[in-house]
């Protein structure tokens, strides 16, 4: 019964792989042909079946920029980039959708310590962080094992040199793991959506208006309350706009 359930699993895990590539090739072959809207009806159609790549968040944007759709279409490129960081292409269309934005926030400038710090930590994603850390720890073993099994005295102590040098590398590798996971963690962009939101200094509407943000604009989510969310922008500047003016990444 149990190998029976497996095979139903199988068959229908096959189904679904099957139909989200018809969707695809469906989809692409409506961009090809100029139809934007209905190409972005089949590519939802694919990430509510649960697909979720690069490819199809990249597409998605394509064709909402097609339409100039801003936020949507710069919503899309963000996610594509969560998972294809590195792709020159989704980096050279997501900036040319982040032009058709109209607020225009400098980035707030990291230097010294704090920035080479970062620089470090975003080389690798926490993942690897940690496979770098186990792998250089299971060396230090095998290079302490090298060491006490060993008769010559110069092989004895490069072995030890060797296994406690790698191992405090190891460490070193584990303290970038735990700061990269603590940067994603506290990583909570979004994308605001509304035509026009209003920053308030406050999480209600009897508050101060501090600026106001348009469609398209990152932002970073600091606090919730209520029906509220604290942002952060680039520049540093903080404030409340209303929960359905953004969409979380």
């Amino acid at each position: 019964m149990k190998y029976l359930s497996y095979i139903v699993i199988l068959l229908i895990s096959n189904f679904v792989i099957a139909q989200n590539q018809a969707l695809f090739e469906k989809a692409n072959a409506l961009y090809n042909d100029g139809e934007y809207a209905e190409a972005i009806d089949a590519y939802n159609l694919i990430l509510e079946n649960g697909k979720h790549s690069a490819e199809v968040y990249f597409n998605l944007a394509n064709a909402h920029y097609k339409l100039n759709h801003i936020a949507p279409s710069i919503y899309n490129y963000e996610k594509a980039l969560r998972l294809a960081p590195n792709d020159k292409d989704i980096r050279n269309n997501a900036a040319f959708a982040r032009n058709m934005t109209i607020d225009d926030i400098e980035v707030l400038p990291q230097a010294g310590f704090s920035k080479i710090m970062k620089d470090i930590t975003n080389t690798f994603s926490f993942d690897n962080w940690s496979k770098i850390s186990i792998a250089l720890v299971i060396l230090s073993i095998v290079l302490f094992l090298l060491y006490y099994f060993s008769y010559s005295e110069t092989r004895k102590r490069l072995s030890f040199v060797s296994s406690f040098l790698v191992l405090f590398i190891g460490l070193i590798a584990l303290s970038f793991a735990f700061k990269k996971y603590n940067l994603v963690k506290k990583d909570k962009p979004a994308i605001v959506f509304s035509q026009e939101s209003r920053v308030m200094s406050e999480p209600n509407k009897r508050s101060e208006e501090s600026f106001r943000l348009h469609e398209g604009t990152k932002v970073q989510v600091l606090d919730s309350v209520d029906q509220w969310k604290k942002i952060q922008l680039a520049n540093g500047n903080e404030g409340w706009v209303e929960s359905e003016d953004i969409k979380p990444l």
